[in-house]
């Protein structure tokens, strides 16, 4: 199928963490200043810092990440590159923590799931250089898209447990084009597909390239399956009850005999569910602590729509890139 135009009806607005004109530290402007730049998806240029695209203020909150944060051996990282099923990983990995406590109504009900499981670098130290996190109860559950060599070093010191999901690159390129223009500001126009292709091809996208961002932790996850599980998005589509009973169990908190009778596990995947999360009130409306409408991270969720907008040219690029960086490692989608 021919490339196709992406139109929106809803007003664009800019994650908090994507603003340009919020104060930098002297330590993030003399970082930038360093950097190689390329015109940015959403924002007017992204930098590259070791290898990978980050916007100029989610640089900010990485440097207070990486110089503040504490990791504990109990705590839970979940990993994704950006469109990858952070939303539902997100979702089910809050269930799964939070399965015993009797709530009179559950929070992913009323809340979206990026509000309940906050990103490290996007949210929590983006916000303040130092937060504080004492109060959260353990184990404590975290989010983050960076690569593994820009993890903070206290993460690769603890025990603390990461889960990564990872997606085709053909579907993920088509939910990050969409989700691009649904928060692209109006003065800037909507983002073609081509040039966006072009770029995603480069590597040049927040927090790519995609394929060095998988191939980190897939190599870690070798190294040290105890503590960093690889999961990809179209097995949980494919067996999702296989797939959430190991990620329960890898994150210490695995299902019972009588759990499993009792329907515990559909029940979470129902919860979860992206039919049952897109149609809550609170996903229809409102934003994130971020700053996203809640409402644009629910376009899809399926696999295979890079059919219905990649050409046959594109689809062999991809593929040809995907087969040249991972190939020799085994790594498929």
């Amino acid at each position: 199928m021919a490339a196709e135009k992406s139109t929106f009806s809803e007003q664009p607005v800019r994650p908090k963490y994507l603003h340009e004109d919020e104060e930098l530290s002297q330590q993030c402007k003399d970082l930038i200043a360093t950097l190689p730049t390329e015109s940015g998806w959403i924002n007017v240029q992204l930098h590259q810092y070791n290898g990978f695209w980050f916007a100029k203020r989610h640089l900010q909150g990485i440097l207070n990440c990486q110089n503040h944060f504490q990791a504990q051996d109990s705590d839970i990282l979940l990993v994704t590159t950006p469109k990858s099923g952070t939303t539902w990983l997100k979702a089910l990995a809050f269930a799964i923590l939070n399965r015993h406590n009797h709530y009179h109504s559950h929070p992913l009900l009323t809340t979206n799931p990026h509000d309940l499981v906050p990103y490290l670098d996007m949210n929590l130290y983006y916000q303040k250089a130092m937060p504080d996190l004492s109060l959260l109860p353990s184990p404590r559950l975290f989010a983050t898209h960076l690569p593994y060599l820009l993890l903070p070093e206290s993460v690769n010191q603890s025990g603390c447990k990461i889960v990564y999901l990872c997606r085709n690159p053909k579907d993920l390129f088509v939910s990050l084009w969409h989700f691009a223009n649904k928060i692209r500001s109006e003065t800037q126009g909507s983002l073609s597909i081509e040039d966006s292709f072009d770029k995603f091809c480069r590597g040049v996208i927040g927090f790519g390239p995609f394929w060095e961002h998988v191939l980190g932790y897939y190599k870690e996850s070798l190294e040290r399956p105890d503590q960093i599980m690889f999961l990809r998005f179209e097995e949980l589509k494919d067996e999702p009850v296989k797939i959430l009973k190991m990620l329960a169990k890898f994150i210490g908190s695995g299902f019972s005999e009588d759990e499993e009778n009792g329907k515990v596990v559909e029940n979470i995947l129902k919860l979860c569910s992206f039919e049952s999360l897109s149609n809550l009130e609170v996903n229809k409306s409102g934003r994130t602590q971020f700053g996203v409408v809640n409402s644009s991270f629910f376009r899809n969720g399926e696999v295979g729509d890079w059919k219905n907008f990649l050409t046959l040219d594109m689809i062999k690029r991809l593929d040809d890139i995907t087969q040249e960086k991972l190939g020799k490692y085994g790594l498929k989608f």
